[in-house]
């Protein structure tokens, strides 16, 4: 049985650099390419690492991870769709319209934008999307490391989302004074308040608490190294085949 060729774009980062060692080691899966301008020449996983997309379509590859920013995503997205490749994209910050550009696009071939690859933080967002119905307050608090540049999280906002459309009977806030502005954090779809630390030591973390009366509900997920997300890579390399046009979350690759 032929194994999946597969090029990871923005692999001199180490995020790129941890897909290309995951794809690498899969049985079923082949890294065939390697992108990024900044690490051109450089060694991946034994693949030299290209300064420009042709490389992907000179080595024939069927799939493409992509964990970089949205505005080089904006331009790879479309160039992989009209080359007939699918894309596995871990990159966060597409607007509606981004989303809309890339549902006409990916018409030959398909494409999976996940906020979130770590199984452990999916499965996180889903329980907290069930729970919703059943608790009248719920708060997020997200936890990355201090060089993360965006507040919350592409995961935080996912989950506020999905909270919200799942429940409208959220109970308001009760606050009438912030003794430090921005004490009770930002407010997202529903009323939903999300918190965002930066610290030192820390990877990737987040918790859902959920409250009613006399009782709350604390959903926790940690990710303590970027290999955490490796398993929901490879997964997506496997099944992205099998799902047609744009697919939002990785839910749909679990079958939840």
């Amino acid at each position: 049985m032929s194994r999946i060729r597969v090029g990871v774009v923005g692999a001199g980062g180490r995020m790129g650099s941890t897909v290309c060692e995951a794809v690498a080691a899969d049985p079923a899966l082949e890294l065939v390419a390697a992108v990024s301008p900044r690490s051109a020449g450089q060694l991946r996983a034994g693949v030299e690492v290209a300064g420009e997309l042709r490389a992907l379509a000179d080595a024939a590859a069927e799939v493409v991870v992509d964990f970089t920013v949205a505005p080089a995503s904006r331009i790879t997205l479309p160039w992989l769709a009209m080359h007939g490749m699918h894309a596995v994209v871990g990159t966060t910050g597409f607007t509606d319209g981004d989303l809309a550009t890339f549902r006409t696009a990916f018409s030959g071939s398909n494409c999976l934008i996940a906020s979130n690859f770590a199984i452990s933080a999916v499965l996180m967002m889903r329980f907290a999307e069930l729970a919703a119905p059943y608790f009248d307050t719920g708060e997020i608090i997200e936890l990355h490391h201090d060089a993360k540049i965006d507040a919350p999280s592409g995961t935080a906002v996912a989950t506020a989302e999905r909270m919200a459309a799942a429940s409208a009977d959220w109970a308001p806030d009760p606050t009438q004074h912030e003794v430090y502005p921005g004490a009770r954090g930002g407010a997202g779809p529903a009323g939903i308040h999300v918190h965002s630390v930066r610290m030192r030591g820390m990877v990737a973390h987040q918790e859902v608490i959920l409250g009613a009366q006399g009782q709350t509900l604390t959903i926790r997920q940690d990710s303590y190294d970027r290999s955490s997300y490796m398993p929901g890579v490879v997964l997506a390399c496997k099944g992205i085949a099998d799902h047609p046009g744009l697919t939002l979350g990785l839910d749909p690759f679990l079958a939840i």
